[in-house]
């Protein structure tokens, strides 16, 4: 269930007045952290739209980065089927972990997010010097170019494919998802959008 503030109520704090709560990437869907939650913390998390935690250490409110500043800004909560855990949903401003990494899991997440992490660099970097950024140079032409690169690179795809070249394919296969991502960008576009559409289609087959 999708947590809003006329929800909360519902949590199951009878149990424990303390709720684990896991905090994910929002958009590269990997494990940043996890905390506790009481019911203030959860109600103050939507107040500030900043992730907040009951600190059994400290016993007080904690909202993440209040010294750091590196803050994990609210996208949604969700809770389980059971009432009494916590799925939040959020942007990391900085790196997650006090050691310094993004998470406080170290490098354990999904093999695909790195898609929507190289998304992010791709938009850090287009309006960096072109003469030190293959990105920002792309940026710097014309759009026709980049659709000159998709169309490139897709025929490579298939002619190592056709070739039975696994090697060749999945490096053609790199090329060619990372000059689309430069598209998307181009053309305002996201690969949130592309999974949606997916998503949609999925649903229909």
């Amino acid at each position: 269930m999708q947590l809003t503030p006329d929800n909360l109520s519902q949590l199951d704090f009878e149990k424990s007045p303390l709720m684990p709560a896991i905090v994910q990437d929002a958009a590269t869907g990997q494990i940043l952290m996890q905390g506790f939650m009481n019911d203030e913390a959860i109600s103050v998390t939507f107040e500030k739209q900043l992730v907040t935690f009951y600190s059994r250490s400290k016993q007080r409110l904690w909202t993440k980065g209040e010294e750091s500043n590196n803050v994990l800004k609210l996208v949604s909560a969700h809770t389980d089927c059971d009432l009494d855990s916590i799925l939040i949903l959020a942007t990391p401003k900085g790196p997650t972990c006090h050691l310094g990494t993004q998470s406080c899991f170290s490098n354990a997440k999904p093999a695909t997010s790195f898609l929507a992490q190289l998304e992010q660099v791709i938009v850090a970097r287009k309006n960096d010097d072109p003469s030190s950024s293959y990105t920002a140079s792309l940026f710097a032409k014309d759009i026709s170019r980049s659709c000159q690169k998709v169309g490139e690179e897709g025929v490579e795809v298939a002619l190592a494919a056709m070739k039975q070249d696994k090697q060749e394919l999945i490096n053609e296969s790199a090329d060619l998802l990372y000059h689309l991502l430069v598209l998307l960008q181009r053309s305002d576009s996201s690969l949130k959008e592309v999974v949606e559409c997916l998503e949609s289609r999925h649903k229909t087959t």
